[in-house]
């Protein structure tokens, strides 16, 4: 494993880190929030001065670039997002490096009773002597995915210094709002122009995936009647009452987030916003099959169905759409890019693991679109918390990963 990658890596993370690019759901604009220029200015600019062709930065807000081929294969995307999730606080990071990391407890400066403990975390107590990166307490990493971002501007500036390094050309994309769900946008496919693609946007070491939820959004609007308290009864219909009512009707014990796990598919309340006079819900339904998708949607409708009837002077919407599907459904009829994924894994001594993704990619979308986009790991851990943290060994590897992916394809693939 190289040294220049491990400061490499440790250094463009930091710096990245450091620039707040939070993404907004409720912004209608694209990229949904301005400071997301921040990340996507400042990656032009580095790819330019790296020697990187066609850069450009889209009318879309995505960054392209292209490292030109050295032998003739397949053309390769790699992909990363710059956003980072607007769950928690990602203004004013203080990304810090733990050198070395003892295998111990590990304490947070600005937040002296946040504790992150190998006890919890079992694959963190497999880091020591690594060098980890965490923030300061008070706000999340952006590991996720910025850890992605590095990973790819090091294996970028590595090809471009290394013209003997025999590959076929690798497409770059830089992405914003993938964690609103809208990285992707109708144009991306063909601006791209990848025969396949990664993202690196994944967790542990070894993990190549291929299979992501697929996922619906819903909004439910319950309209109330309003009156002044004083004179309000047999007249006044609260609307936090029959949101609360929605709420707790859901079955709470046995389809939420922190009540399930592996193949188990959820609603989750995201959030739920107004007065006495209406309310606003927003979910989010998650299944990996699209059968139990379509069976979540409806459970939602039927719940809502039944607190109106309740309670007919209200009116209660619920309204469903689609925002990525499971991308098992079209990887599946061509593994070629997966099995590509497994033996650069491989060919760095680490058993590749695919296991399903409790949440979506950029990849879900853009292999749904037609360019099968499978998903590499980066080590971030504890993504969309305070507790967030990287190994820089662990990106490392995932640098190497990519670049015996970009060999291989050459040597297996080129034509």
């Amino acid at each position: 494993m190289s040294n220049d990658f491990i400061q490499e890596l440790q250094d463009r993370l930091v710096r990245y880190a450091a620039i707040d690019s939070q993404s907004d759901a409720d912004s209608p604009t694209a990229p949904s929030t301005e400071i997301q220029f921040d990340m996507l200015k400042l990656l032009k600019d580095e790819l330019t001065e790296i020697g990187a062709q066609d850069v450009e930065l889209t009318s879309y807000g995505v960054v392209l670039a292209t490292i030109p081929g050295t032998a003739v294969g397949p053309t390769i995307g790699l992909l990363a997002h710059v956003d980072t999730a607007p769950q928690f606080n990602a203004t004013g990071v203080k990304p810090r490096v733990i050198k070395g990391y003892n295998g111990g407890d590990i304490t947070f400066p600005d937040d002296p009773d946040l504790v992150l403990s190998p006890a919890q975390h079992p694959y963190l107590a497999t880091k020591q002597g690594h060098d980890l990166i965490t923030a300061s307490g008070t706000t999340l990493l952006g590991a996720d995915d910025k850890a992605g971002v590095s990973i790819i501007m090091t294996m970028a500036r590595h090809l471009l210094n290394n013209p003997d390094i025999q590959h076929g050309p690798i497409r770059i994309g830089f992405t914003p709002d993938e964690e609103i769900g809208r990285g992707v946008g109708a144009d991306l496919p063909m601006d791209l122009a990848a025969d396949f693609a990664y993202t690196l946007d994944g967790g542990e070491v070894g993990e190549i995936e291929y299979e992501s939820f697929s996922a619906d959004g819903a909004v439910v609007t319950v309209t109330g009647v309003s009156i002044h308290p004083g004179w309000a009864k047999e007249k006044m219909v609260n609307a936090i009452h029959l949101a609360s009512k929605i709420i707790q009707t859901l079955p709470q014990a046995t389809m939420t987030p922190e009540t399930t796990d592996d193949r188990e598919g959820f609603i989750h309340a995201t959030d739920m916003t107004g007065g006495s006079s209406e309310m606003k819900l927003k979910f989010i339904l998650r299944d990996f099959e699209m059968e139990g998708l379509e069976a979540k949607g409806d459970l939602l409708r039927q719940v809502c169905a039944a607190v109106q009837a309740s309670e007919p002077r209200a009116n209660i919407t619920c309204e469903i759409s689609p925002q990525y599907r499971n991308m098992r459904y079209w990887l599946e009829k061509d593994m070629a890019p997966v099995e590509l994924a497994h033996a650069a894994t491989k060919a760095q001594g680490i058993d590749p693991v695919s296991i399903p993704i409790r949440g979506g990619t950029d990849g879900s979308r853009l292999t749904e679109m037609g360019i099968p986009t499978p998903n590499i790991f980066t080590g971030m851990q504890c993504i969309h918390g305070p507790k967030e943290w990287v190994s820089v060994q662990d990106m490392a590897q995932a640098t190497e990963v990519c670049l015996s992916l970009a060999t291989l394809a050459a040597e297996k693939l080129g034509k």
